[in-house]
């Protein structure tokens, strides 16, 4: 049976589509002063990304203050710090420019920037206090420049906090952007690696929501149609980070998933995945997933949990004839081959076969309400079971 039930609530206007970034100084800002936010990279520079976005909040009048500080992973650390350097600047809104870290850290820089404390007192999970926001977090424009996250379309990130080795969710619905750029033009200039990694991300966002025993008849139907394009699109632009095309499908796929992601939770294999980038911070969250999703999916389908549910995956994924749940492996593994990223190794960043059953309770601790969401019930010796059988 279908559920027919969802709620669904986006304050996000959404300028989607080529050159879209050009329209940004003609639209309402709100705010005077943006505290503008960019990644500690090079990119945004030498590609022309930050002297366009200057140009066209000048042109919609607005002061800015530059904070070049996020990186991959971003850390509770420089989150406080941005958050001091936009009351110090007196910024009455944030401008995030740049893929999921970027927009991820805006969240939670704007409540930090109204909220008396630290990051962590407002964290639900692990060693985080849970306490509620009191205040309002300073508005949102992304603009984003990658295809990953969908963080664009929602209030919430994840953090890490090198101190106690956690990463976490952190956000609330009303930390989500007033405003939201996706322009594929910007997408052009990532690596092919990285791009794959970011399209896999946001490939799995959807399979999540797909095996999640949340889904609805709307999260449903926008999740297939996400998969289809990812799928078609994602080794062309591996292939050719110049084809504005595959480039363009593949941002509505990402962007679509911050929707899906709304209307129904993920589940675990993302709080499998963040406990393994909280222990091995130089793991990207793209690769983590690739490499345990194999195992992650047979899980499920050795259990029977959702089998109709990865039929219906495999057909969008290009199987017309799929009729077996075995059948999203096989178009999982291929498009894995076909963007070059079948033979990642967790060894290759540092895991050790032992580590499992840590791995296993990180995950759970730092994000247990994902394992809910799960169509069966996958204990820690599961969990660990999953982590061993991806171990290459």
């Amino acid at each position: 049976m279908m559920n027919m039930k969802f709620h669904f609530n986006n304050p996000t206007n959404l300028i989607f589509g080529r050159g879209s970034l050009n329209q940004l100084g003609s639209l309402p800002m709100p705010g005077k002063k943006a505290l503008v936010l960019i990644s500690n990279g090079k990119s945004t520079r030498e590609n022309g990304y930050l002297d366009r976005t200057l140009e066209q909040l000048k042109k919609a009048g607005v002061e800015t203050a530059l904070f070049d500080k996020i990186m991959e992973n971003p850390i509770k650390d420089v989150i406080m710090e941005g958050a001091v350097f936009a009351r110090e600047n007196q910024c009455d809104f944030i401008v995030a420019l740049g893929g999921g870290a970027v927009i991820d850290a805006s969240a939670a820089i704007a409540a930090m920037a109204t909220n008396e404390g630290d990051l962590w007192d407002y964290v639900f999970g692990g060693t985080g206090k849970c306490k509620t926001l009191e205040k309002k977090g300073l508005p949102i424009v992304a603009v984003a420049t990658t295809s990953g996250t969908g963080s664009e379309m929602n209030g919430f990130g994840v953090i890490s906090n090198l101190e106690t080795k956690e990463k976490i969710g952190f956000g609330d619905p009303g930390l989500t952007p007033v405003l939201a750029v996706v322009d594929p033009e910007l997408m052009t200039t990532v690596p092919d690696q990285y791009t794959a990694y970011q399209g896999f991300d946001a490939l799995f966002h959807n399979t999540e929501v797909m095996m999640s025993k949340g889904v609805n008849v709307l999260s449903e139907a926008i999740a297939l149609s996400a998969i289809e394009n990812i799928t078609k699109y994602l080794p062309r632009a591996v292939k050719d980070g110049k084809d504005i095309e595959a480039r363009e499908h593949i941002a509505y796929g990402s962007t679509i998933a911050g929707v899906t992601m709304q209307l129904t939770s993920t589940i675990a294999q993302h709080s499998m995945e963040h406990s393994m980038s909280a222990y091995h911070h130089n793991l990207p969250h793209g690769a983590g997933l690739i490499m345990i999703s194999k195992a992650f999916a047979e899980f499920f389908i050795e259990r029977h949990a959702c089998d109709e549910q990865f039929i219906k995956m495999a057909k969008a994924m290009g199987m017309a004839d799929a009729d077996k749940p075995e059948d999203f492996v096989t178009a999982l593994v291929k498009l894995q081959e076909d963007c070059g990223v079948a033979d990642l190794k967790m060894s290759d960043f540092g895991f050790s076969p032992d580590e499992a059953m840590t791995l296993a309770k990180g995950a759970r601790s730092m994000q247990g309400g994902l394992f809910e969401a799960n169509p069966c019930e996958m204990t820690d010796k599961d969990c660990a079971g999953i982590f061993e059988k991806s171990y290459r």
